[in-house]
């Protein structure tokens, strides 16, 4: 699995500060995802608009966090300026203003850009935090985003609806990763009802990121380590979910298109849409069942 890879070959790549710092002035859109504006007007990569997750998605029915349709987010990435044929490099950070950023919004961002039709999506290895470590260069002058004529689509074979994911979650062939903390797996939390979706493996997302900056993907042998001792291989369909569909954005980037594995869905309706339907049973503790 490359550390680095340049634009311009798929949907979404992960990307160095090196080769972003070389690519600075040579045509590439740059979008900072922190959480806050506040942030961004704080300090920012040279050149970066702002976009948040938020836009993405909204209540739908008695769905409170569903992805939005492409018709609905089409005007938002024309006034941000981006264009499906220029490389678009997605950061975050932890914030110098509210410092709320957990190191899933770039993860988020980039999925949704690649979920709504962008060609070529970077996705920025260690974010803002390892940029500002390493001395590069930041900048308080806001750009400006020239609007661009963006068409949004679909990519419906990025993610899994409910009663499709019901009917094949079981199948030997398929493995549901849950990529929330063991707390909020094995116990209640936030959801009305406590646990896991029946049969899905616990994979905490923050695992296989660094432990002080979790922006910043492990190093190969420990990513690949960490896989082997949960059984996950490129020989079954994978399913990543988790809460709300978030979290589970950082693994399926890795499975899709980090390590190139054929059959990987996102189930974005996650647990909370599993526990909005009041007969769907749910399992406490370590297991899976």
């Amino acid at each position: 699995m490359p550390r680095t890879y340049p634009c311009g070959g798929g949907p979404v790549r992960l990307v160095s500060t090196g080769w972003l710092l070389e690519h600075l002035d040579k045509g590439i859109i740059i979008v900072d995802a922190q959480p806050n504006v506040h942030d961004y007007i704080e300090e920012h990569i040279p050149g970066a608009v702002y976009l948040n997750e938020g836009h993405f998605r909204t209540h739908m029915g008695r769905q409170p966090a569903r992805f939005v349709p492409a018709g609905t987010i089409q005007p938002v990435l024309r006034s941000a300026g981006l264009k499906k044929e220029v490389p678009v490099v997605v950061y975050t950070g932890v914030g110098a203003a509210k410092g709320w950023g957990d190191g899933l919004e770039q993860t988020m961002v980039a999925y949704c850009l690649a979920r709504y039709g962008h060609d070529s999506v970077c996705v920025l290895d260690g974010g803002l935090d390892l940029w500002k470590t390493e001395g590069k260069p930041l900048a308080k002058e806001y750009a400006t985003a020239a609007p661009s004529s963006f068409r949004a689509t679909e990519r419906n074979e990025y993610f899994i609806e409910y009663e499709e994911f019901r009917r094949i979650k079981d199948r030997g062939d398929v493995i549901v990763l849950d990529a929330r903390p063991p707390e909020k797996y094995e116990g209640q939390s936030f959801w009305i009802k406590p646990g896991h979706i029946p049969g899905a493996v616990n994979l905490p997302w923050q695992d296989l990121m660094d432990e002080k900056n979790k922006a910043l993907l492990r190093p190969e042998a420990e990513v690949v380590a960490i896989l082997e001792k949960h059984g996950i291989g490129s020989d079954k369909t994978i399913i990543c979910s988790c809460g709300t569909g978030r979290e589970a954005t950082n693994e399926f980037l890795l499975f899709k298109f980090y390590l190139g594995y054929p059959r990987v869905r996102l189930h974005e309706g996650a647990f909370t849409e599993w526990v909005s339907y009041p007969d769907n049973p749910t399992v406490t503790g370590k297991s899976p069942r």
